[in-house]
């Protein structure tokens, strides 16, 4: 018997952390995104990658569709501190607002307790190794799911923006 069988028998209840890796706005650099989407997922993550040049939007809609519990963000232009809020701001608007978001790149030091202070967690610079980035995420799901199942969602997040009808 592998040891892969050994866990998936002992941990059947275990389900795997989906996470989005974006890199939002105007960014064409992905090696990095695309390094990071192989170790979460050899880390046996569900990866969905955005692709280049999403907006914030764009990567709020697909994190409510593809039901994340993660969202990583990425930036190495500097933009950080306009498009990772927006990123948040519409995922509040959409009915994700306790999608974890995780931040990466290029970012000042004297812009990530600013970035913290928002909800965009970690924000690791160069360098940072995978194995401590994976553990991060690892343990704000494992703390989120926890938060999430003692306070009860409102909305669904798929049906947080819809319209009401007024009555009559």
């Amino acid at each position: 018997m592998s040891v892969t069988v050994l866990q998936q028998q002992q941990e059947p209840s275990q389900k795997k952390i989906r996470i989005l890796v974006a890199k939002p706005g105007l960014d064409g650099h992905d090696r990095g995104a695309l390094v990071l989407c192989r170790a979460f997922r050899d880390a046996g993550m569900e990866v969905i990658y955005s692709g280049l040049l999403p907006t914030p939007e764009q990567v709020a809609q697909m994190a409510i569709d593809e039901d994340v519990d993660v969202v990583a963000l990425s930036l190495l232009n500097g933009a950080h501190m306009t498009a990772f809020p927006k990123v948040k701001q519409f995922l509040k608007q959409k009915g994700g607002a306790d999608i974890v978001i995780v931040g990466g790149g290029i970012i000042p030091d004297s812009d990530k307790p600013k970035l913290e202070r928002l909800g965009i967690l970690g924000n690791f610079g160069p360098g940072t190794s995978l194995k401590a980035i994976i553990e991060f995420i690892e343990d704000l799901v494992r703390r989120n799911t926890v938060n999430r199942k003692t306070k009860s969602r409102k909305t669904p997040r798929k049906a947080a923006n819809t319209k009401k009808k007024k009555a009559s």
